[in-house]
């Protein structure tokens, strides 16, 4: 079984996130791994999170364009890694 496994993230950090998870914690390669915008402009997703949010020596913060989520994409060759890429990302999603 080939296929690839796709979802969107509402914030840049989630989609790190889980990235991060894939290929630290399961062992994924990162070449398997991809992030784009789901939308055609360049986007730090749709709500701001981590490093895009103000600090507080800073008022509010409009270098993080917001206009599309973040879809990563995993290229899977089998059910067992599907799985896991399907519990991952629905864990995050649901966070």
């Amino acid at each position: 079984m080939n296929t690839t496994i796709e979802r969107t993230f509402e914030s840049r950090r989630d989609a790190e996130l889980a990235v991060e998870r894939l290929v630290q914690e399961y062992g994924f390669e990162r070449t398997d791994v991809f992030v784009t915008s789901a939308g055609d402009e360049n986007s730090a997703g749709e709500t701001l999170s981590g490093g895009d949010t103000a600090t507080h020596l800073e008022s509010e913060r409009m270098d993080a364009q917001l206009s599309d989520p973040i879809s990563v994409s995993v290229d899977v060759n089998d059910d067992a890694r599907a799985a896991i890429v399907n519990r991952l990302f629905d864990e995050i999603t649901a966070g």
